[in-house]
């Protein structure tokens, strides 16, 4: 009799079908509740009148008496039907279920079915599955407020189309009407199946509460530890029930409070159902419905039981067991997970260790990830809408990353080494499996065809099975093997079965490990799906991200944060056949949330790096030569037994110090800009400083790609190379902006007023004694090491950039000069002419304005020029050593060319050459830059005689430079005090660039200059009572400084005896007082001294050997 009924095909098929019907009626729920999503027949206002008469009429819509209100759904009915077809048919979908459940139902009563999940147990999941489908289907069609107007619509535009109503709609109007109150309904529905139901039920008074342990339990029972045993770690595990123990205590859970629900008599009249009952609301608030939807099972229980007659004492058990979940399963569950997280720690590293136990301890990997889905659920579900308890603490979970992380951990170690348990169960199924079956078949008294055919199927099949199949790489389908096992349970579980299955323990112990063995082999991907499946994270992505979130924070657990994208990986899980529309939207959700957390992952590892870079550099920092300064006085004045340091005064930290082991949380460190720049204050850090640390995040960077797979060589080069612009690609300030700001603002706006001095001896800048405290040390930054660790950082792009600023600095200096020169034109002119002439020059230089202005714009071009040259310098040092293979053949190049060749080749040229850092006679950016400030009103004649006044200006204001206290010559500094000998660059530098734009001889041109300013200088000579001798020495060393690069000294109009004389007086009169009478007189262009030679000669020699003067 039970073959024809075919149970446990019925089974499969229309648990399947529910599954998509619920699903379905979620959907419909969520679009008609999302106003966004919401079908446009239910917002428009023309058709209010027809949704709120369908409703107030349904089920009996009258189309003609009603078509002052349905006038509008009869214009548009074509667009009705379409766009509500199938959300109607989903509602003849869970008519048609109902129809074959209840057909089903009535069967498996009339065949007297007995369920025991111990024995049958997929014939009792199948039953009790579809029992909760069934209850969830009609609960989530009661939850869709419009289902009525849905119906109602359709059925109207249906029959405004058709003249008569839609076939299904009378029975589907009823069903709605009857399932108003699901729980009372189906209550109604299952009072004669109470008995099936019930039994199915008790089947589980021994199998869930051995489920449901405390975590004190688990730790005493060392549960899913592979080392409490060693010596039976390769035993198989084996047991009465295999498919039991990783069954989900959340299933079992809705089986048992749903199944109550709907088949209650038994909770008053036998107490093993009313401890199960009792146990099972102990475990938590909420039950999952379908995705996101929950159901509140005490209060739901609670206003259920209330209406009914005789149940009146279970509503103090609700209300208990409510009170014992608020005040203690918080906590518990908080165990229970803190046990798995370590149990499963442990599972995974003995398994990655040795992952050959996993063929005989395969079950103890679903085991863990089931009872771990289970804690995870539950803490979802729960924290979605948390209790009103004095622990709200208990519904967070910081670590849950870390079981989510062991959890993937293991479903990858399944996946990796498949072949592994492929092998390994083969061998049980045909060489332990077959044999135990066949042997319990043989001694079987009663046994029918059918059962007989099916068991010999059995053996056959799984003794066929071979090594050399799984070594030939096909694919194993032992589907059709676990259907006839479902059949044959369906056929021994009949109260007139001749084979009853409930008599043969043996075999159905053999048979359900068996299955499990069989699963092994070709589905253990569906079997992760029912033990590890968290797909429904995607419907509870507020929580989802809130535990990515508290994760997050602890450190300890942000090595485990991957697992969160890893597990919207498995989203697409959730998706049915029956419900397409929710595949987009789960996918879109999918990536947004994996993409969400890959960021913030992404954020948090680059936080990470740079906290290490960061820590590099500050190490790297503490061991720089200019802390060691501090530790050396400290040392010497301990030596000296000087004053100790005050009580209040912290000791400083030594290099080395953060070698010793200390607290976790001290490593934090505050991530600063590296160049540290202040605008308001003119604050920066030194260059060598920064590329010091710059340096130091490289080395931690280059450490760190031994890790990760980071090509750190190209990542460092894209962002220097940035930084060598003046903008990224961000358009953020750059440290060559930074720079060219500071070095501009800071540096050389203080030398042009000689508060800070350059320095051609130890070739940098250093300050000037003030009173006021700079707020830098020049020579910290502007010196040797400083300048090429600038050329380091932001190389030849960086530089040029500096070198525009520079240049318009200096041209806007020009521009002022040749108005000056403009202003005076006529003296200067009178000047050229009659220099040698001392009584007109007299009274010319009377007439003549702004001498000092021009001295002192002079100065400031050449305190530009000079730093540009130092900067030039640096860069050159730098591009020898990195690129000497370029720089050689520049070099060669520059040698050949001659200024006195064409000149656009020369200055292309010195152009390549500048940009490699190489000096040039003629610096091709001035030259171009004063090209450019040429107007088309003047011609290059007018431009020539501009410029030649200009340097005949400069040659008659040198003596003005007497009168100035700070003029005098510095032996140390090998400059002097206000800059004066940068005069010497920029008259150079300006000639050779002016002359070049006009196509004139810088030489020849030079040589007025030099005519004039040495006669201008010689008449100091006669009168030596004027104020202007006092620094006259100190003067004549810079006209030798003009000369020099020129090396044109026979073009001066005395002779060079009278430049060591200078350099002699500047030098040991008034640096050292080594000598104290000096008598000096003018007889025409001879100058003597009454001073040993050698002794003038070594002098001179001392400090300035690079002058080349030769004796």
């Amino acid at each position: 009799m039970a073959y024809q009924f075919k149970l446990a095909e019925k089974l499969v098929i229309l648990n399947d079908r529910g599954q998509g019907v619920l699903i379905r009626m979620n959907h419909i729920k969520k679009v008609f509740t999302d106003s966004k999503r919401r079908p446009s027949y239910f917002t428009e206002k023309s058709n209010e009148s027809a949704v709120k008469y369908i409703n107030r009429k349904f089920p009996n819509i009258d189309i003609r008496g009603g078509s002052q209100h349905l006038s509008s759904i009869q214009k548009q009915k074509s667009a009705v039907l379409e766009g509500l077809h199938s959300y109607y048919e989903s509602f003849i979908d869970v008519m048609e279920f109902r129809d074959n459940v209840y057909e089903l139902l009535n069967t498996i009563d009339a065949c007297q079915c007995f369920f025991d999940i111990a024995v049958n147990f997929d014939l009792t999941k199948n039953y009790l599955d579809l029992i909760v489908t069934y209850a969830s289907v009609f609960y989530m069609l009661s939850r869709i407020d419009d289902k009525k107007a849905i119906v109602g619509l359709y059925n109207c535009a249906y029959e405004f189309s058709n003249g008569n109503s839609d076939p299904s709609f009378p029975r589907l109007g009823q069903m709605f009407i009857e399932y108003d109150h699901p729980w009372k309904k189906l209550s109604e529905e299952f009072g004669p199946h109470t008995k099936s139901v019930t039994g199915a039920l008790l089947s589980l008074r021994m199998l869930y509460p051995r489920r449901n342990l405390s975590a004190d339990q688990w730790r005493s029972a060392q549960l899913l530890s592979l080392l409490a045993s060693p010596a039976a770690m390769l035993s198989p595990t084996c047991c009465d029930t295999m498919a039991c123990e990783y069954l989900s205590t959340e299933v079992m859970e809705r089986w048992i409070l749903i199944g109550f629900l709907l088949c209650h008599s038994s909770l008053n009249t036998n107490a093993d159902s009313q401890n199960l009952w009792k146990t099972a609301l102990r475990s938590g608030l909420y039950l999952t419905v379908i995705r996101d939807e929950v159901l509140n099972i005490h209060k739901l229980s609670e206003d259920f039981f209330d209406g009914l007659k005789g149940y009146s004492k279970r509503i103090p058990d609700i209300k208990e067991c409510k009170d014992y979940v608020i005040t203690n399963c918080g906590a518990l569950r908080r165990e229970k997970r803190n046990f798995l997280r370590n149990a499963l720690k442990e599972l995974t590293k003995v398994l990655e260790d040795e992952p050959a136990l996993l063929g005989p301890k395969a079950l103890y990997v679903f085991m863990a990830l089931s009872f771990s889905r289970d804690e995870v659920l539950w803490l979802v579900r729960h924290a979605e809408n948390i209790p009103k308890t004095k622990t709200p603490e208990d519904y967070a979970d910081s670590q849950l990353a870390e079981l989510l992380y062991h959890m993937e951990k293991l479903r990858t170690l399944l996946a990796q080494h498949r072949y592994v348990i492929q092998r390994y169960h083969l061998q049980y199924l045909s060489q332990y499996d077959a044999l135990v079956l066949n042997d319990i078949i043989q001694g079987m008294y009663v046994c029918p065809e059918e059962e007989s055919v099916l068991m010999s199927s059995f053996v056959s099949t799984l003794s066929a099975m071979s090594l050399k199949h799984l070594d030939a790489g096909e694919e194993f389908d032992l589907k059709a093997f676990r259907l006839d096992w479902l059949r044959l349970q369906a056929y021994t579980s009949t109260g007139k079965a001749p084979l009853a299955l409930k008599d043969y323990p043996d075999l159905a112990k053999v048979m359900n490990m068996a299955q499990f063995h069989t699963r092994m082999m070709d589905s253990v991907n569906e079997l992760l799906c029912e033990t590890a499946d968290l797909s429904i994270l995607c419907f509870h992505a507020r929580v989802f991200e809130k535990l990515f979130s508290q994760s997050s924070e602890d450190v300890s657990m942000q090595r485990y944060l991957t697992a969160f994208p890893v597990i919207c990986s498995h989203f697409s899980q959730c998706l049915h056949p029956l419900c397409p529309e929710e595949t987009e939207e789960i996918e879109n959700q999918s990536l947004k949330l994996c993409v969400s957390f890959l960021e913030e992952i992404s954020r948090q590892t680059c936080t990470v790096v740079l906290e290490i870079c960061a820590e590099q550099c500050n190490l790297h920092e503490k061991l720089l030569p200019k802390h060691s300064a501090e530790t050396i006085s400290t040392a010497r004045n301990k030596k000296l037994k000087k004053s100790l340091p005050k009580k209040g005064d912290v000791p400083k930290e030594k290099p080395g110090t953060e070698s010793l082991r200390k607290d976790r949380a001290i490593v934090t460190k505050v991530i600063v800009q590296m160049a540290n720049y202040n605008q308001s204050t003119h604050e920066i850090a030194r260059p060598s400083d920064l590329l010091a640390g710059i340096q130091a995040y490289v080395t931690s960077l280059h450490s760190l790609s031994c890790y990760i797979n980071i090509d750190v060589t190209r990542l460092v080069k894209n962002v220097l190379l940035q930084q060598t612009q003046p903008l990224d690609s961000y358009g953020s300030q750059t440290i060559t902006t930074l720079y060219t700001n500071w070095f501009l603002e800071g540096l050389l706006r203080q030398a042009s007023s000689a508060l800070i001095v350059h320095c051609p001896t130890t070739q940098c800048f250093v300050n000037q004694n003030t009173e006021n405290e700079q707020s830098f040390h020049a020579e910290e930054y502007a010196d040797i090491c400083g300048l090429r660790s600038l050329a380091e950082l932001i190389g030849p792009y960086g530089l040029k950039f500096l070198n525009e600023n520079l240049m318009w600095h200096i041209i806007s200096q020009v521009g002022e000069l040749k108005k000056l020169v403009s202003d005076n034109m006529d003296v200067l002119v009178q000047m050229r002419a009659n220099f040698e002439n001392p009584d007109a020059m007299s009274d010319l230089q009377k007439k003549l304005t702004g001498c000092e202005n021009v001295l002192k714009r002079m100065t400031i071009i050449g305190v530009i020029l000079s730093f540009r040259s130092m900067v030039q310098e640096a860069l050159g040092e730098i591009m020898d050593r990195h690129c000497p293979f370029i720089m050689r053949p520049i070099k060669c190049l520059k040698d050949l060319i001659s200024p006195e060749g064409d000149i656009k080749v020369t200055l292309s040229v010195y152009e390549m050459a500048s940009a490699a850092g190489l000096p040039c006679e003629i610096d091709p950016a001035l030259v171009s830059a004063i090209a450019n400030m040429q107007t088309d009103n003047s011609s290059i004649e007018d431009e020539f005689k501009i410029t030649c006044l200009l340097l005949v200006f400069i040659a008659v204001s040198l003596p003005t430079l007497c009168l100035d206290p700070n003029s005098f010559y510095s032996r140390a500094q090998g400059g002097h005090q206000n800059n004066i000998h940068c005069l010497a660059t920029a008259v150079n530098h300006i000639a050779a660039a002016m002359f070049t734009v006009q196509r004139k001889n810088t030489r020849i041109q030079l040589q007025e200059f030099l005519k004039v300013a040495s006669s201008i200088l010689l008449q100091l000579g006669q009168n030596v009572e004027r104020m202007e001798i006092k620094n006259r020495d100190s003067i004549y060393v810079i006209l030798h400084m003009v000369i020099n690069l020129w090396r044109v000294t026979e073009l001066l109009s005395f002779k060079n005896v009278l430049l060591y004389n200078s350099y002699f007086c500047v030098l040991y009169v008034i640096d050292s007082g080594a000598v104290t009478v000096l008598e000096s007189r003018h007889a025409g262009n001879v100058f003597s001294i009454c001073t040993p030679k050698k002794r003038l000669q070594r002098g001179a020699q001392d400090l300035h050997p690079h002058y080349g003067l030769n004796f």
